[in-house]
């Protein structure tokens, strides 16, 4: 059997299925190619079903070897070739040169994302699927997504047993929910586009009981979810959303539980924690010079502060969540396409990245049927987010590094109506300057080269931005 690099390989054993296999049962496996080992754990998959999958990163012969406390389970040994990656396959999504991301084959990769929270938790196949057509005709390469709940929901399947309201089952799982957010998470990967997945958060304020569990159910959870996702090269860990608004958890709560998923994921995707926020009031950002966190997951409603942010940790700034368009009552869902796309550009003239969402009614479910549930995008900032994608797949992957450089930058005027922009140039080198204009979608070169200042007339009009090159 060969897998391709990066791929999934399962291993399934056939084991114990009474008691509590969930709880009682351990198992990991060693795969090891030439002298280097990776150890993963295995999960239950009901039924008497044991699965260990395992993502491979080199090409070649790879060989395993099971550990178990459950004798039918320990010292299964087998081999499997690694073949090539296929189209579209180029690994798992790193951070590169601080402030920038990209595939492990080097491929550039742009967080430009959105947010569809409970997509998957409804077994509406109609729902999802056109959840699927619209991202893959859409400009985003990255969706937030929850694993667990919220107060207000009745899905028909939860990640544990149980459907009454405080009496779930936490001590086991459901392997047919957690099927069922596999088989979209494949979706998603076949069409490129990456997963952050959420895996607590405050909103079911006690309903269900998932997010005041024990440190001990919390990592419980967490090891199982990560044994079943992580070989999935295209996952994120979100440790939670809006974590500072569960009162149930303190600050050391917190730093154990992202210590423990870079502790137990053998891949080291990439890991964040998310903040809560007053909108225009107040917000607390976490600090991301933890070394178990790889990236900035900001929420806040300005991304004119992305250079600070840039400033003040050396890791990619990805403003997940910083207002949605839409038209609900809340603040926080009821921008307009135009300002929405402000804030995008703020930040990549910056260094940074701002996720999307949206909140107009849908007439079936409810008034934020997007960002709950998916469908259909509506809003006006979609095709201006991927022209916005278009020029920067343009530019340097590190723009912090190229405008520090003198190499590429972009001005940014947004809500601003003045007459003309005044850019200072480099000494010594000459530079194509261009006019963009970010709502009509259209991109003007000034005529010639330009040296030391250029004058870039306006003429008051509003969301225009320069883009500033270098010539050779």
């Amino acid at each position: 059997m060969t897998v391709e690099r990066w791929g999934v390989h399962e291993v399934e054993l056939t084991g114990p299925a009474h008691g509590n296999p969930y709880a009682d049962v351990r198992l990991t496996a060693e795969f090891q190619y030439r002298n280097r080992i990776v150890e993963v754990d295995g999960f239950y998959d009901g039924d008497g079903r044991y699965v260990v999958r395992f993502s491979p990163d080199r090409e070649g012969t790879w060989r395993y070897v099971t550990r178990s406390n459950a004798p039918e389970l320990d010292g299964r040994r087998g081999t499997f070739a690694c073949g090539p990656p296929g189209p579209g396959n180029h690994g798992p999504v790193r951070v590169r040169g601080g402030h920038a991301f990209g595939y492990a084959d080097g491929t550039r990769y742009l967080p430009l994302g959105t947010t569809c929270y409970h997509w998957t938790h409804y077994a509406d196949d109609e729902l999802e699927e056109s959840t699927l057509r619209s991202l893959a005709d859409s400009p985003f390469t990255k969706v937030r997504m929850c694993l667990l709940p919220t107060k207000d929901m009745v899905p028909p399947l939860l990640a544990f047993p149980g459907d009454t309201p405080g009496r779930l089952d936490l001590t086991r799982f459901e392997p047919a929910f957690f099927a069922r957010f596999e088989r979209r998470l494949r979706d998603l990967l076949a069409l490129g586009i990456e997963a952050d997945v959420i895996l607590l958060h405050p909103y079911d304020k006690g309903h269900w009981g998932v997010d005041d569990m024990t440190r001990e159910q919390d990592f419980f959870l967490l090891r199982y979810t990560l044994a079943r996702l992580s070989a999935f090269r295209h996952v994120w860990w979100s440790i939670s959303n809006e974590y500072d608004f569960n009162r149930a958890k303190t600050a050391e709560d917190w730093e154990r539980l992202g210590q423990f998923v870079q502790r137990h994921d053998p891949y080291q995707r990439l890991r964040s924690i998310h903040n809560g926020t007053r909108m225009y009031e107040y917000e607390r950002i976490y600090d991301f010079t933890r070394p178990w966190i790889t990236h900035q997951s900001i929420q806040h409603w300005d991304a004119r502060l992305t250079g600070d942010w840039v400033a003040a940790c050396p890791k990619p700034v990805v403003i997940d969540e910083i207002g949605y368009e839409g038209t609900v009552e809340r603040r926080w869902g009821n921008i307009t396409g135009r300002a929405l796309l402000r804030q995008f550009w703020h930040a990549a003239a910056a260094g940074g990245f701002v996720g999307h969402g949206e909140c107009y009614p849908d007439g079936r479910y409810d008034d934020s049927a997007w960002i709950s549930r998916g469908g259909r995008l509506r809003g006006e900032s979609v095709p201006r987010i991927a022209f916005l994608r278009r020029l920067l797949e343009e530019g340097p992957a590190d723009i912090v590094g190229a405008r520090r450089r003198g190499e590429y930058w972009l001005e940014y005027v947004g809500a601003r109506q003045p007459a003309h922009l005044d850019v200072e140039l480099p000494p010594g080198a000459a530079y194509r300057v261009e006019l963009i204009d970010t709502w009509d979608m259209t991109v003007t070169e000034l005529p010639g080269v330009h040296r030391e200042r250029v004058r870039v007339a306006l003429d008051g009009r509003l969301d225009l931005a320069v883009r500033v090159r270098r010539t050779e």
